[in-house]
């Protein structure tokens, strides 16, 4: 056999597994972090259980007020130190959730709770494909059917804007603009024609480019603390003119 073959041949038996292959290092077991169980469910259903355990009841006369959402709600406390310090509100954000998984875990983290009402934030992640690709509509009736559910559970609602973003560092290539534009429209007119209250963060939050400006975030999605210290004051009027 001429030696210009061999290595032809040496690839493709390679490639079909028939030559042995030395394994790589592996972690040892006790090196391997267990991962919770709910990281496991598909809407993390579980996430918040024990907390939503411990929360128990809203006390005689409590306000209480339920904020869902993703990342940025989640990320609301750890990046300013606090969430509404005093106030009865309660966090149920989840990292990297579309609408669709918000909707899915609404009962239990949202009217198990039993708030007066609730704060929705959501569907920059749909736009960002997390879950795969989906639609504005897909989205829209997402949120539709969260505010039935809060409605038909007597709970008040206030929808909130998307942030503005031009990109999403974990997906290159995706340009979010202008759905998030067109997405932020029909809550604004969903709110309007339903009697309900629209919180719009992006407005205040927007920069000439329809990003987020520079000083309010790290990496054009996400606030910083001078972003939160943006939204405080406009969540909490927002919550005050649904409580009334």
């Amino acid at each position: 056999m001429k030696i210009s073959l061999i290595v032809p041949i040496l690839a493709i038996l390679g490639a079909a597994g028939v030559l042995a292959q030395t394994p790589g290092p592996t972690k040892a077991p006790e090196q391997t972090k267990a991962r919770p169980p709910w990281e496991l469910e598909w809407a993390y259903l579980s996430k918040y259980h024990d907390a939503n355990v411990q929360l128990g009841p809203p006390a005689g006369g409590e306000q209480r007020v339920v904020f869902l959402g993703d990342s940025i709600t989640e990320g609301w406390g750890p990046a300013d130190g606090k969430f509404f310090a005093g106030r009865a509100f309660v966090n149920r954000g989840i990292g990297g959730q579309t609408t669709s998984q918000m909707l899915v875990r609404f009962r239990q983290d949202v009217i198990d709770l039993k708030p007066a009402a609730v704060v929705i934030l959501g569907g920059t992640n749909d736009i960002a494909e997390n879950g795969g690709i989906t639609t504005l509509e897909a989205i829209e009736q997402n949120l539709q059917s969260m505010v039935e559910l809060a409605r038909v559970n007597g709970i008040r609602i206030v929808l909130s804007s998307v942030l503005p973003a031009t990109g999403y560092p974990w997906r290159p290539g995706i340009q979010p603009a202008d759905k998030i534009s067109e997405l932020n429209r029909w809550i604004a007119s969903f709110c309007a024609r339903n009697g309900l209250v629209y919180l719009d963060y992006y407005s205040p939050m927007v920069d000439d480019r329809r990003g987020l400006r520079p000083e309010l975030s790290t990496d054009g999605v996400h606030p910083n603390g001078a972003g939160y210290a943006v939204m405080e004051p406009l969540a909490e009027s927002a919550v005050q003119k649904v409580l009334k």
